[in-house]
Order: structure tokens, then sequence, then C-alpha cells
């Protein structure tokens, strides 16, 4: 795409780049994150924050822009347009989801197609098809959550798992833009008014860490308390599977997957013997940096706990072990709308084979008593609920340790009949959607028998 100029323009061609990446190429375009690291690179900050608000604008609510493009384009998107959808995706976004004028919106989408030769042919309909959205705007609003703005595998995927109620509540959280949640050392107290945060009621009083969700949309760096590492942000949900560890002082334990470190910051700040692995020697660095800021220094090692023996890692056995695996991330998709659009069905089973190989792994690092608590940030039941029924299968050396309501103050609901935990993005209503919900989380506690 060549230069064209103007105020916000270079924010609006950063979005149209990585979306199209997104659009284009699902399958194999690098997360959203990534991309917009590189798109906006020599942007300022008021700028990268614009290209960011756009880009999630658009995933978040895609269903709903191609439902009234598809209808505003009936024979579909010309051959050879280049960056046309991207364009008139992001365009719509602004005037059906953000502040932005709807003349700025049009204008920039039209000089955008300009500058692009092979979009260039089609500006007079882009023009048309976007005065037609600003026209059309009102109806967008009775678009059904689940039915438009969620894929349909994963509909009918959440249908089957959950039932009707739940599904569409799991769909309308979705869309609904989630604040920032931090996790702080000891009390939350004095860090509520100093952050302008609300403490959750989600762990107990004497828990080594407290959340605080923030009513604040100030740039995280700039708060009280970051430089001198005294809090992390942590979305509530992800705090909850290393309260559940129990963490002694003294105790030794691994934290398998462990970048890029909310987690690990949880365990060594109740005073465990903390050995952190990841496979990824750049996602270790992050952690390590991390670690940094915070005061604390965990040992840490790279190695792919799928493909290696146990035996041959180096360390424990371990009084516990906390397992957060990687996983298809359905839970997090109002943080990261990408997911909805750029997972497969597929994903699912070739994910619940790895997280498998992971839990047999972490099994066998433990003492005997030891605990495990494994995770996913998953809403599907093949990564969470029916990934522990076969691990138990296997190991009958292995058993439950069910959580109890106490242990979730503000979460009751949370726990099945099991004593696993299962959050959902609906839970946590608040007035102001912003201060409501968290991710979608499932947790499981178990223990090796002496």
């Amino acid at each position: 795409m060549s230069s064209a100029t103007g105020p916000g323009m270079a924010a609006r061609r950063a979005a149209v780049i990585v979306l199209r990446a997104v659009l284009e190429q699902p399958d194999e375009a690098p997360q959203v994150d990534v991309l917009l690291a590189d798109a906006t690179a020599d942007l300022d900050d008021r700028d990268r924050g614009l290209a960011r608000a756009i880009v999630t604008a658009s995933l978040r609510r895609l269903g709903s822009i191609q439902h009234l493009l598809a209808q505003l384009m009936e024979r579909g998107y010309p051959r050879k347009c280049g960056p046309l959808e991207a364009i008139l995706v992001t365009a719509a976004a602004q005037i059906l989801f953000m502040d932005t004028p709807d003349h700025a919106a049009v204008d920039t989408a039209i000089n955008l197609a300009r500058a692009d030769r092979n979009a260039a042919p089609f500006a007079g309909l882009a023009n048309a098809v976007l005065r037609n959205v600003v026209a059309r705007k009102d109806e967008v609003a009775g678009y059904d959550p689940l039915d438009i703005d969620t894929p349909r595998w994963l509909a009918a995927r959440w249908r089957a798992a959950w039932g009707e109620p739940q599904a569409r509540a799991i769909a309308a959280a979705l869309r609904q833009e989630p604040g920032v949640d931090v996790s702080v050392r000891g009390p939350a107290g004095p860090w509520t008014e100093k952050l302008d945060g609300v403490a959750l009621p989600l762990a107990p009083a004497a828990a080594a860490t407290q959340t605080i969700r923030l009513r604040t949309t100030r740039g995280i760096e700039a708060l009280p308390g970051y430089a001198e590492g005294a809090w992390w942000v942590q979305d509530a949900a992800a705090a909850l599977p290393a309260r559940l560890l129990g963490v002694q002082p003294g105790e030794q334990v691994a934290d398998l997957c462990a970048a890029p470190g909310g987690k690990t910051a949880q365990l060594l700040a109740a005073g465990g013997k903390v050995a952190a692995f990841d496979r990824s020697p750049a996602r270790m660095d992050r952690l390590a940096a991390n670690m940094r800021r915070l005061g604390f220094a965990p040992e840490r090692h790279v190695v792919n706990l799928a493909t290696v023996a146990p035996e041959k890692i180096r360390g424990g056995p371990y009084d516990a072990v906390l397992l957060d695996a990687p996983c298809s991330a359905t839970g997090t998709i109002r943080r990261h709308p990408d997911v909805a659009w750029t997972k497969r069905p597929g994903d699912i089973a070739s994910l619940a084979d790895l997280q498998a190989r992971l839990l047999d792994c972490a099994a066998a690092l433990l003492k005997p008593g030891g605990r495990l608590v494994y995770s996913t940030c998953s809403l599907e039941p093949e990564e969470g609920e029916q990934q522990i029924a076969r691990f138990l299968e296997r190991h009958p050396q292995m058993q439950r340790l069910p959580v109890i309501a106490a242990e979730l103050p503000g979460l009751r609901e949370a726990i099945n009949a099991a004593g696993e935990v299962r959050t959902f993005p609906s839970m946590l209503p608040d007035a102001e959607a912003r201060m409501a919900g968290l991710d979608g989380f499932f947790a499981a506690r178990l223990q090796r028998k002496n």
C-alpha cells in the first residue's frame, strides 16, 4: 500500500495491514499482538493506541461487520482488489462501534483505497458501501451475539457443551471490552485507591496475592507501584490456578509453561522455591525481564516438556507442580478477539493431545503426596473436564483434591460437582461493562497418593 497522508492515516493504514493478514491468512498469520507491534513500530503512542483500538473493534464485532457488508455487496468483493476488504471492515468498525466521526472514517478509507494500486479502481465502490453502512448503523444493534458475532463452529460447540442460555451469556460477554486486572502482593486494600480500582473478592484474606480491577484507563507503566514491582497485570481468572496450588513457604515448586510469568510471581510471593520451565527461549527472556522488575529470581529452564523424558528434566521431584497448558484460548476472546477467527475445530484435538503429554510429564515430577494444578484458558471440555477424566484413568496413583467454596469466596458458582473450577466470561456481573466478566478458565487440583 503506497503513501497516504492526513490525521490518523498512519494508524488506520497499520490497522488495515494487521486485519488483512488475519482475514487472508488466518491459519498462518502471527498473533495480532505481534502483527501490531510490527505494523506500528514507527508510530507514536497515540497512533499505536488508535491502530490497536481499530483492530480490536474490527475483530470483536467481525461477524456483525461482515454480515452487514455482505448485504451491501451482493456480488462479493471484486477479484484482485488488494486490501479492499480490510479497508471496509476497519472503516465499518469505526462507524459502528467507535467514536470516530462518520465522515472521517469514510474519507480516510477512500484515501487508503486510492493509495493502493489494486484497491484504487474500487474507491468509488468503497465510498458507496460505507455511506450505506452509515445509513444502516442502527440495525446492527439488533444483531445476535451468538448467531452472528460467533463463528458457527464455536457457537455449536458452546451450545452442546454448556446449553443455550450459557452459550448466549458467553457470546454476549465476549462483545464487551474488558478492563484490566492486576495481582498485588499481600492485601489489596492499600492499593485500591492508589490504582483507582476495586478489590475482587476471589481469594481468602490470607492469600499471598490479591486481584484489583482497575477503573483507570491510564497507561499501565505510569501507575504507582509499577516500577517498584508491587503488582503485575493478570486477569482475575488467570490468578486462580496458582492460588489453588496452596504453596507453603519453602516448598519446591515447578511452574510448567511458565512464561510470561504472572503465575510464577504468585508462587514466589507465596514463598515457594520455584523452577520455571518453558520451551521458548524468547518467552523465557520475557519471563526473566518481568521477574527482574518484580524483584524475583526463579530457576529458569528452557525445555520442551512434551518431548523430553521426565527423568531427564533437571530438578525435582517437587512438592507442587503448576501446569497452565497451551490451549485453544477460547476463554480469552474478550481480550484477544482474533482467537475466534484464527482457531479451527481441528486445533482442539491436537492441543488436547499435547496437554495429555504435558500432564503425564507433570505427574512424573511430583513427590508422593505432591499436588498438581492443571489449568487452561479454554472453554472447551476436551481441554478441561474431559482431559482430567482421561488423565485419572491413565494414572491410578493420582486423585482429585477438590476445591472448596471457602477458597473462592466470590466465585462459588464456578466450582463444579467434581471440585474443579470452571469460569465463564459472563461471571462477575457489573452495571459497568468494563468492570464485569473474567476470562474463561478451567482448573483442577490433583494429588499424588503416598
